[in-house]
């Protein structure tokens, strides 16, 4: 039985290019059980996308008249990173159901800020999503019941090549707020990667301590990451290895996992598992055989498209609101992808290794130190355009 039976009156909040997508979606009837009733941001000529002449879609440029208009049952956020977090608890004290577009913040005292004002909530129902969409991809998925199962045997090694976020310096220059530490509170880890973390720490789980290696417009004119290598160690002894950019061209995204009962790859739309008939550990110290090696599987795991995406997470807010299905991405998780994102930079930046999880008030020290130090303003250039937002597709095109 529903819990509500009329629509779901959604709002968006900041309509650039993520944003778009978002009141597209919803005005082509693409996510069931909503409708969206409102949109706002600061910049008017944005909304003059979609006419408020029927009064059907009505527009507002104040945040936090929208949350207060009664027009609307939940809010989807698609701003510059930072506001995430201030019209996020305003939303969340208003009784609002809320989603929040990646990454959840810019850094985790803020994640904790806008976790704790969801968990004061006085309304246990009230629910708090984050647009992962990348949970809906089938080849993800399997991978993590494969290890979730112990079908993989426990985790040996993690190498993820995420190098297909090519983007060039008119990308940058097509939103003063993009690549700065004021504006954007970082790079490549906050913007295109925030997918990849979350599907690592969904996946595998966190480390416990983290090594990053940034590299600061190395490959554009801007003052964050544009290239980071990272080297993870867990607490059963097995490693990872992160590697992102978005100077390279053409790009890599492989996921190769080894674990005790073989390997698994997750590449070009593929998941390859190489399954041993028998645990590595046991053929390695039970073998009287000096050159011997397990016999193996070669096993191609059926994947068929790339999920549902953005479409499948906002039709799954939708059931939630109002049938009380599990959310697929609650938004209390995205703490951990941006912890992540944080150990890589400060890591790098301080020289050292980082032990997880990290110290609060240290990330939020370290992080108004880079947001006091940011003195680079993006010479906007309106003529230059980001990619627009695509569903059904895990491209590029979901970055902001």
């Amino acid at each position: 039985m529903a819990a509500a039976s009329r629509l779901v009156r959604i709002g968006v909040i900041g309509v650039g290019n993520m944003g778009s997508g978002h009141v597209n979606w919803l005005l082509d009837g693409k996510v069931t059980g909503a409708v969206c009733s409102a949109i706002c941001d600061r910049d008017i000529d944005k909304l003059d996308k979609w006419p408020e002449a029927d009064k059907s879609l009505n527009h507002f440029t104040d945040s936090k008249a929208l949350i207060r208009s009664g027009l609307i049952d939940a809010v989807i956020i698609a701003t510059p990173h930072f506001d995430h977090t201030t019209i996020g608890i305003d939303a969340l004290e208003q009784g609002l159901h809320v989603m929040v577009e990646k990454p959840l913040s810019v850094h985790k005292s803020d994640c904790e800020k806008l976790i704790a004002a969801y968990k004061k909530r006085p309304k246990k129902s009230q629910l708090f999503a984050a647009m992962f969409n990348q949970r809906t991809d089938p080849k993800y998925i399997k991978l993590r019941d494969l290890i979730q199962s112990g079908e993989l045997g426990e985790i040996r090694r993690v190498n993820w090549i995420i190098t297909d976020w090519y983007r060039t310096q008119a990308y940058y220059s097509s939103g003063g707020w993009r690549a700065t530490y004021k504006g954007e509170g970082g790079g490549v880890l906050s913007n295109q990667c925030p997918h990849n973390l979350d599907l690592l720490q969904w996946i595998f789980g966190m480390p416990k301590t983290v090594r990053g290696h940034i590299g600061i417009g190395k490959w554009h004119d801007i003052e964050v990451e544009d290239s980071v290598t990272a080297y993870l160690e867990y607490a059963n002894g097995a490693t990872g290895v992160f590697i992102t950019t978005t100077g390279e061209f053409p790009g890599t995204n492989r996921l190769e996992v080894t674990g005790d009962r073989g390997k698994v790859v997750a590449e070009n739309s593929k998941l390859t598992f190489i399954r041993t008939t028998q645990s590595v550990r046991e053929h390695c110290m039970t073998t009287s055989v000096a050159w011997s090696t397990p016999e193996t599987w070669n096993i191609d795991i059926p994947i068929h498209g790339n999920g549902d995406q953005h479409i499948g997470i906002l039709n799954n807010f939708s059931a939630a609101i109002r049938d009380r299905v599990p959310l697929i991405a609650q938004a209390v998780d995205g703490i951990h992808s941006v912890e992540l994102g944080n150990a890589m930079i400060l890591s790098s930046l301080a020289g050292k290794t980082l032990s997880l999880p990290l110290d609060t008030k240290f990330v939020e020290r370290e992080y108004k130190k880079l947001i006091a130090s940011s003195k680079y303003e993006q010479k906007q250039n309106k003529a230059a355009k980001a990619p627009k937002a695509k569903s059904g597709d895990f491209s590029t095109s979901f970055a902001k």
